[in-house]
């Protein structure tokens, strides 16, 4: 590690804790589920009760409820997110959280095409990070992706085999 690269670990690891979050991924999401909801559920209102082709109870309360469904698929879908605190990282997928100590993360990877960032952990196996993810916002998840990638050079280094090897643009 050169002398900037030690300088960018001590300050990354002095702002711990910090949270990765795909946020104008999340805003897009959590706002369509809400417009969504009020929509459906504006037509449950204004929906004709008499005449031809009137709308019962159970009609209004069928769009209400598929307002409600979209808008709790589009929260759970916004749910991905990372924590780094000074213990480890606590990943948080659409229905799984797992918390590593820094020692099982070997390195992070963002390459070209990835949907997100992936783990590769020190049981041979990879973690998908959800929470990092170029999608809308590439340039803030390569560099969340580069800010992972010096927390776990600096604190990972406690395994003794070195920091791990990264893919992540530098």
């Amino acid at each position: 590690m050169t002398a900037a690269d030690d300088d960018r670990a001590r300050a990354a690891v002095a702002q711990l804790p910090v949270t990765f979050r795909p946020l104008v991924t999340r805003v897009v999401l959590i706002t369509m589920g809400t417009l969504l909801l009020a929509v459906l559920s504006t037509l449950a209102v204004v929906m004709p009760y008499e005449g031809v082709s009137p709308w019962s109870t159970g009609d209004r309360v069928t769009l209400v409820v598929v307002g409600v469904l979209a808008l709790a698929l589009l929260a759970l879908l916004s749910r991905p997110k990372a924590v780094a605190d000074a213990d480890g990282l606590t990943v948080v997928n659409l229905t799984v959280r797992r918390r590593l100590a820094w020692a099982e993360v070997l390195a992070v990877r963002l390459r070209p095409g990835d949907a997100w960032v992936h783990l590769d952990l020190a049981d041979g196996t990879t973690l998908a990070v959800m929470g990092i993810q170029p999608g809308i916002a590439r340039r803030q998840a390569i560099g969340d992706a580069r800010r992972l990638r010096t927390l776990v050079e600096a604190l990972g280094e406690a395994r003794g085999d070195g920091p791990g090897e990264s893919d992540a643009p530098r």
